[in-house]
């Protein structure tokens, strides 16, 4: 006949849940303690003079009543006379505090409904904290998450043990949001809630676009390759300048792989997103022109102090460079920090430069576009 497995006593249940939790066993019997003083209270009308002690090695618990000695007792709750003190204890002397067991004989039961509802609080609180201090040394990180449901205009998604919160502010215009479908998301912000921590994620932030390239391009991971600046309108097109300081290193390259893989496998994660990868310059000018990219640029004017430039394209470029509604020169300013006034050859021809501005005749340096599927 087998023998039934021995089931773990009070003391090893607590100390196993507490290691499985990762909440010290000590924190669960200070809880404990402090839910049976007000459990006593409650059921037996005691004044607020009463210690409860449960014993470490055994597991059993002990009601006292503290109570002072004094010559004549008024208030046998709160005192006790000298003659009964010293029929504890000769030592006892007037003024000195007296513990009283008054454990009752029907606590059990009460002990141990109420040390069940403290633990199960304390480890639900426990749960929480770990989630929350998990998460939040995370802000600014990327997770995959799984889509669970869709109240109004919320999407829900598990990530991990806990929910995330994509808010319709960090939704991309256009993409498909339904129940168990799984997308990397960027976590924007953790924060304590009444319920547990509360963990927002975006689809949109930019910090996507950079984590999604550290994730793909080693070289960027191990320092070697710069993300420099990211520019993006989520959903359409996005600009990424990169550098590297060793000339062996070509950061475009890197960041597009053999036969851009690295780069068309986040294009993939972003729906189509168009992806321009353009190299960083501490030259302006070229700056300038490469985040034009993919038009080509015949010269570049600037006025380093305002911050300002006027870019030259051939005729034929000027619709690219300025993209449809203005999209490809907006993001080109919002990648360099640069205001950009885009001229054609014959619109420059019949112009008078600013006389602030100094003028170089640029080519724009490699630069890649990485388009969906």
């Amino acid at each position: 006949m087998k023998k039934k497995a021995k089931e773990p006593n009070f003391l090893e249940a607590l100390k196993m849940l507490g290691e499985e939790k990762d909440i010290s066993p000590e924190i669960l019997f200070d809880a404990i303690e402090m839910a049976l003083i007000s459990a006593y209270k409650k059921n037996f009308n005691s004044a607020p003079n009463v210690r409860v002690l449960l014993d470490r090695k055994t597991g059993q618990y002990h009601v006292y009543s503290i109570k002072t000695v004094v010559e004549e007792v008024e208030n046998d709750i709160m005192e006790i006379s000298l003659g009964a003190a010293k029929a504890k204890n000769s030592d006892y002397e007037l003024g000195d505090i007296v513990e009283v067991e008054v454990t009752p004989a029907n606590f059990g039961r009460i002990a141990a409904q109420t040390a069940k509802q403290v633990v199960m609080q304390r480890v639900r609180e426990a749960e929480r904290e770990n989630i929350y201090e998990t998460y939040t040394n995370r802000e600014g990180d990327i997770v995959t998450g799984l889509i669970q449901r869709i109240e109004g205009k919320n999407v829900f998604m598990e990530i991990g043990k806990t929910e995330a919160i994509l808010s319709p502010l960090e939704q991309v215009v256009g993409e498909e949001y339904k129940s168990g479908k799984r997308m990397k998301v960027y976590i924007t912000e953790v924060k304590r809630a009444t319920k547990g921590p509360q963990i927002a994620v975006s689809r949109s932030h930019p910090g996507l676009l950079k984590k999604l390239f550290q994730s793909a391009v080693p070289e960027i991971d191990e320092g070697i390759v710069e993300i420099k600046s990211i520019a993006r309108e989520p959903g359409m097109r996005s600009k990424i300048a990169v550098y590297s300081e060793s000339e062996e290193i070509d950061p475009v390259g890197s960041c597009v792989g053999h036969k851009g893989i690295r780069v068309q496998n986040i294009v993939n994660e972003l729906n189509g997103e168009l992806i321009d990868i353009v190299k960083w310059n501490t030259d302006s000018a070229i700056y300038i022109a490469n985040a034009l990219s993919p038009a080509k640029v015949v010269s570049v004017a600037v006025n380093e102090d305002a911050k300002e430039s006027r870019v030259v394209v051939p005729d034929s470029q000027l619709s690219l460079a300025i993209g449809k509604e203005g999209q490809n020169a907006r993001l080109a300013a919002k990648l360099t920090g640069w205001k950009i006034d885009i001229k054609s050859e014959s619109e420059a021809n019949d112009e008078d430069l600013d006389e602030n501005m100094a003028e170089y005749e640029v080519t724009s340096e490699e630069s890649f576009t990485a388009e969906g599927e």
